[in-house]
């Protein structure tokens, strides 16, 4: 009912009479999956004052993606729950959208409206903003020992599963997918997006990449598998041992001294 009544209010009264620019100036903004981007907007240097804030936003395409009169608010599907113009920064002039876990589908050229009253009761929308939002994943090289633990983090709570591709080889497989029970060498943190692949073989080197239900990329990971970190704690606890070794060589070589001192001197206490 409030979508319907909101829809009304938008873009069925009356007549609805864009005021756009046809050479808009876009400002650009970037952000990474999972951040909540902010979509800059200001109505009062194109309105000065306004009886009642009416704000919309859609893509350049005229695909609808929020709008708001008051308490009244309708969001978009595939936006549904992430998106929004703080009311109380609405009235003081700030119309900017704020998108909530961004996601890479999100991608894309944003204009904003005020609908205000125009002459015989007509409702008038007034262009205020264009945005270019710029969205991309995460990107990130890490480097595990055999044996070792490897943590992906999945970034958002739209992450739906997670590919796999060997360091040698041409085709992806599925190695996780949401919903999927926990096994011996993969486990996903119960409250944290989070999947840890537990216990790192050579085989196990390669890119990882956590994707969308869309299967969109979320985030990629490039894992190398390397030996030398073993050879290199051995050569620490050798190193850790020689010291040790030569520290109570030292002490024990400070006790006979200490040793030979005192016999010299008991004589002459007689």
């Amino acid at each position: 009912m409030t979508r319907l009544l909101v829809k009304l209010l938008g873009f069925l009264v009356v007549s609805l009479v864009d005021s756009s620019s046809l050479s808009t100036n876009f400002l650009s903004v970037t952000y990474t999956v999972g951040e909540q981007a902010v979509l800059p907007c200001s109505w009062r240097p194109r309105l000065g004052a306004l009886a009642s804030c009416h704000v919309q936003w859609q893509t350049t395409a005229s695909a609808a993606v929020f709008e708001q009169l008051g308490a009244q608010r309708w969001q978009a599907e595939g936006y549904g729950g992430r998106v929004e113009v703080p009311e109380e920064k609405l009235v003081s002039g700030d119309c900017s959208l704020v998108i909530s876990d961004v996601q890479l589908g999100d991608t894309g050229r944003y204009e904003s409206f005020m609908v205000v009253d125009g002459e015989r009761s007509k409702k008038t929308r007034v262009f205020i903003q264009g945005v270019k939002l710029s969205v991309f994943d995460h990107k990130s090289h890490q480097v595990r020992c055999p044996g070792e633990d490897l943590v992906l983090d999945l970034q958002s709570s739209h992450s739906a599963r997670v590919v796999f591709q060997g360091r040698n080889s041409s085709e992806w497989s599925e190695l996780w997918m949401k919903g999927d029970e926990n096994s011996l060498r993969l486990e996903k943190d119960p409250l944290k997006e989070q999947l840890t692949v537990k216990n790192l073989r050579r085989s196990d080197e390669g890119t990882y990449k956590v994707l969308d239900g869309h299967g969109l990329s979320i985030s990629t990971v490039q894992l190398a598998v390397q030996g030398a970190c073993t050879r290199v704690r051995v050569h620490d606890e050798m190193k850790s041992e020689i010291s040790g070794d030569a520290i109570k060589s030292s002490c024990s070589l400070l006790l006979l001294c200490f040793g030979l001192v005192t016999s010299f001197q008991i004589p002459r206490l007689f």
